[in-house]
């Protein structure tokens, strides 16, 4: 049994969790279990999660993994970057499916472009992170906080005045908008997509990667998923994880971080935004893959961005 959210993206992140496993293990039936989640109850409002501390992580990931430990369901499907980063009790990251694009995207109803923004115009995000960066690059902008899953985001762009919203390019694209082209028609209307640089808009920790979490002890189903382990993707992750795990970053702290594998080394950045600061703090590490577990790499990044 899978576990996922009801919204149409982990819905389709779901589907591709089946289609893999239809290839790796045909003789397993698979069902799925939707679990609504705190996040998904508050999607529509700017409300806190009750525990302060915990940070917006846990909001979209507590009832799977509670559903999970008391096996409700055997499998959980996350988007990587909607978990917290210490490790949860009794329950591992097994699994990762290959990695989407990581780039986030400015979507507008005319020009696409992000410098073609209007001097004092307006854009919509839930991201502390994307906030932060937009008020970097572009202080002028009025910054809108926007909740919501993809579609109902979307349509909050088209009913207001707004100049553009910023979503990440994996979830369009999953749901089937390709950003590459420019331009995409949702309910009838065209809107215009532009993906951001990453060197200024650097991805969330996990952004682009759906994570499969089992109960630790659960060896039989431990089996069943891991062939379906992108082995690059997961590497990525544990160092990403392990950089926020250290920073004690969530949801609601301003940071970007990416690793990413080439030549058998992985190349890792970090973008930092400390409190009162308009500029972020920014660090790269670069190591060859076989001489540091990815944990490590995560570990000394941190330490670079902190001087």
């Amino acid at each position: 049994m899978l576990g996922t959210r009801g919204s149409d993206l982990a819905r389709a992140q779901t589907a591709m969790v089946q289609a893999a496993l239809a290839k790796t293990a045909p003789e397993v039936e698979v069902a799925v279990e939707i679990i609504t989640t705190r996040g998904d109850e508050n999607s529509g409002r700017s409300q806190e999660p009750i525990d302060r501390q915990a940070g917006r992580k846990g909001l979209f990931t507590g009832e799977i993994e509670r559903a999970l430990r008391d096996g409700q369901i055997d499998v959980a499907v996350h988007s990587a970057k909607d978990l917290p980063s210490d490790p949860s009790d009794g329950l591992e990251i097994c699994a990762t499916l290959p990695r989407a694009a990581v780039e986030d995207v400015l979507i507008t109803k005319s020009a696409a472009d992000f410098d073609a923004l209007p001097d004092g115009g307006t854009v919509g995000t839930g991201s502390v992170r994307r906030q932060h960066q937009l008020r970097w690059l572009r202080p002028d902008l009025a910054i809108i906080d926007l909740r919501g899953n993809v579609p109902t985001r979307l349509r909050k762009l088209i009913a207001n005045s707004w100049d553009g919203i910023v979503l990440a390019r994996a979830g369009l694209e999953r749901l089937g908008f390709d950003c590459s082209r420019g331009v995409f028609s949702f309910e009838g209307r065209e809107l215009r997509a532009s993906v951001l640089p990453s060197e200024h808009f650097l991805a969330a920790g996990g952004q682009g990667i759906v994570a499969l979490q089992v109960r630790a002890d659960d060896a039989a189903t431990r089996a069943t998923i891991e062939p379906l382990n992108h082995r690059d993707t997961m590497l990525c992750l544990r160092a990403e994880r392990e950089f926020l795990r250290l920073l004690q970053g969530d949801c609601g702290t301003p940071v970007g971080v990416l690793a990413m594998i080439g030549d058998g080394s992985v190349t890792m950045h970090a973008q930092f935004f400390a409190e009162g600061a308009a500029e972020p703090r920014t660090a790269t590490t670069r190591r060859e893959l076989a001489q540091l577990e990815p944990e490590a790499i995560g570990a000394e990044l941190l330490e670079l961005i902190n001087g």
